[in-house]
């Protein structure tokens, strides 16, 4: 594996560990950024708009400029939906 990558997964790995530390601190965290999902589900712009409501209303701060650990959340938030509507 290149040195490259290495890094790129090392800061991905630690922007994940400050994320979960926060979550775990805080559990409505996982709550409020279902909700906000749920709420911009479907829109063209919905992962901008449920980025900067999660940032205004959290402890969870996703700049403009996402990072791969960013999108990873975001992706991870749309899943859940996706498994609650096959729930139903």
């Amino acid at each position: 594996m290149s040195s490259s990558v290495e890094s790129h997964q090392a800061k991905m790995i630690g922007e994940l560990r400050v994320f979960i530390k926060k979550v775990l601190s805080d559990p409505t965290i996982a709550v409020k950024s279902v909700d906000i999902a749920r709420k911009y589900k479907g829109q063209a712009d919905a992962d901008d708009l449920i980025a900067r409501e999660i940032s205004a209303n959290t402890t969870i701060r996703i700049p403009e400029a996402w990072s791969d650990a960013d999108k990873m959340f975001l992706e991870i938030l749309h899943e859940v939906l996706d498994d609650e509507d096959a729930l139903y």
